[in-house]
């Protein structure tokens, strides 16, 4: 009697499963993934041994190039429905009778850090793309005739008492400038502050020991 000879099946793994889940971790990954915001000017901060995280809300950075200008950055706080970043700007508007229009308040919420003088921002906001905007990066100014770094910070503190400070600066960065950053931050009261030396590591400082 022959044998029988059993049909020989080719093994077959269904991937369907695998490409949904790989589908819907994509999705997860991009909807709670944070994009790291372009900067205003490329800044090579000192190194330090770091001591807390810096927070991700609730933060305004104060940032000075190597050749001195000076950028302002400041968020919606921890409850985007108070838009205190467009608060801070119509408040820098009243204060230079310079009014901004609900679209470009709009606008300037989903901004990242800037330096330009306050009669400049209209043509800021509104310009075309990055490559207009950073040709009017010349830096807020911190002179003693117009200190409008002053009334940035001042504002942005006003609306968000929450507010801690950090300041990045680059190590190429000429003292008195530096030192008249930390001058506004003490006639705003602000005596600590993180000091942002890389990316990922702050350091905390006190006016009140300097």
């Amino acid at each position: 009697m022959g044998k029988i000879k059993l049909a020989v099946k080719t093994p077959s793994i269904d991937m369907t499963p695998m490409v949904d889940l790989f589908f819907l971790l994509l999705v997860f990954f991009i909807l709670t993934a944070t994009f790291r915001p372009e900067e205003a000017a490329p800044i090579d901060p000192p190194t330090s041994i770091s001591q807390e995280p810096i927070p991700s809300n609730n933060i305004l950075i104060l940032e000075i190039a190597k050749d001195d200008r000076v950028f302002f950055n400041v968020d919606n706080g921890a409850d985007t429905s108070k838009h205190i970043r467009g608060k801070v700007l119509q408040a820098l508007g009243s204060q230079y009778q310079i009014r901004f229009t609900p679209e470009e308040v709009k606008k300037f919420e989903k901004m990242a850090s800037f330096g330009v003088p306050i009669d400049k921002l209209k043509n800021f906001i509104n310009a075309p793309d990055m490559t207009a905007r950073e040709s009017m990066q010349v830096g807020i100014p911190i002179d003693s005739t117009d200190n409008q770094l002053m009334y940035w910070v001042m504002f942005a503190r006003q609306y968000n008492s929450e507010l801690e400070v950090s300041v990045k600066g680059d190590g190429a960065a000429n003292y008195p400038v530096v030192k008249k950053v930390l001058d506004v931050l003490q006639k705003n009261k602000v005596n600590k502050f993180n000091l942002n030396t890389n990316p990922e590591a702050v350091s905390e400082i006190s006016l009140d020991n300097l």
